[in-house]
């Protein structure tokens, strides 16, 4: 049972409306005070967009959950619940509509006000009044209001119309079925970066270069006549030397560094098809008591 003491609780810690299984409704918007007992007997839910929607709920057989308050009814019954502006003042009408659509029994004696921040102010009486219900209908009336029917004129167009609406003062003579469409567009978003970055690397590198050498090689040649004068040309017996200077090859290495090529970074777009599924929602409307034979007509 949600008493006073726990009002501070629910208002204070942002706290949310569960559904009978556990759901999340809304965050809670407003606690509504009863004019007789002043305890706590609505609570309302912020729903849609935002939160820009409040659903009012009542709070018998609610019960508090931490800075949470679960209430016996389900996500889709509080979202269908009349609308209601939260002004801080529920009408008699109003009440006697929330009262219908959760299905709890008898009228209230009395409604409830708070301030627009959530806070409870206290409440305003409206005195007792006696309520008939008609029978036939399911309506409430007034037992002083002086008509018991109701107009079967459409005022807006000032044609005729089958039945009567009972979900609200807002309705007409038609239901209007909605669907959710799945519109399925695209985003532009970062999905990863490439550099160019320059680094050293030292490999060995191996190749082959011919070099050549001198070596010395003794040439013996007997005494002929063309060479006798040179021969005996000196002492007939001395010491002397002859020397020959050798050369030889070597590899040289001389590294230079020169340009091979030039490499940049560049962008192309590449298209391809992702399947995309979501849920979406749509409103069937069916018939309740209708015979869908037409007798006595020929179509």
């Amino acid at each position: 049972m949600i008493t006073q003491e726990h009002i501070d609780t629910l208002l204070g810690n942002g706290g949310h409306v569960l559904g009978s299984d556990g759901e999340k409704i809304g965050s809670i918007g407003q606690v509504y005070l009863d004019d007789q007992t002043g305890e706590p007997s609505w609570v309302t839910a912020k729903t849609g967009l935002f939160g820009t929607s409040e659903s009012f709920i009542p709070l018998q057989g609610a019960d508090v959950a931490g800075h949470d308050v679960r209430v016996p009814y389900s996500k889709h019954q509080v979202k269908d619940a009349p609308r209601v502006e939260s002004d801080g003042n529920l009408s008699p009408e109003e009440e006697d509509r929330l009262y219908r659509h959760y299905e709890i029994g008898g009228g209230t004696s009395g409604y409830t006000d708070t301030t627009t921040t959530g806070t409870t102010t206290g409440t305003v009486g409206r005195g007792d009044r006696d309520v008939d219900i008609d029978t036939t209908s399911g309506r409430h009336a007034d037992v002083s209001d002086t008509s018991s029917t109701y107009s079967d004129t459409d005022a807006s167009t000032g044609r005729a119309t089958v039945g009567h609406d009972t979900s609200g003062p807002t309705t007409d003579d038609a239901m209007t079925r909605s669907e959710e469409q799945l519109h399925v567009g695209t985003e532009r978003r970062e999905a990863g970066r490439a550099r160019l970055r320059k680094y050293v690397v030292t490999e060995n590198v191996t190749q082959t270069v011919p070099v050549s050498r001198e070596e010395v090689r003794v040439e013996r040649e007997p005494i002929t006549d063309a060479n006798r004068g040179d021969a005996f040309d000196g002492p007939a017996i001395s010491e002397e030397e002859h020397e020959v200077v050798l050369h030889a090859e070597r590899p040289v290495v001389e590294k230079e560094a020169v340009p091979v090529e030039r490499v940049r970074l560049d962008k192309e777009t590449v298209t391809e098809n992702e399947t995309v599924s979501s849920d979406v929602r749509k409103e069937e409307i069916e018939i309740e008591g209708a015979d869908d034979t037409r007798h006595g007509k020929n179509l």
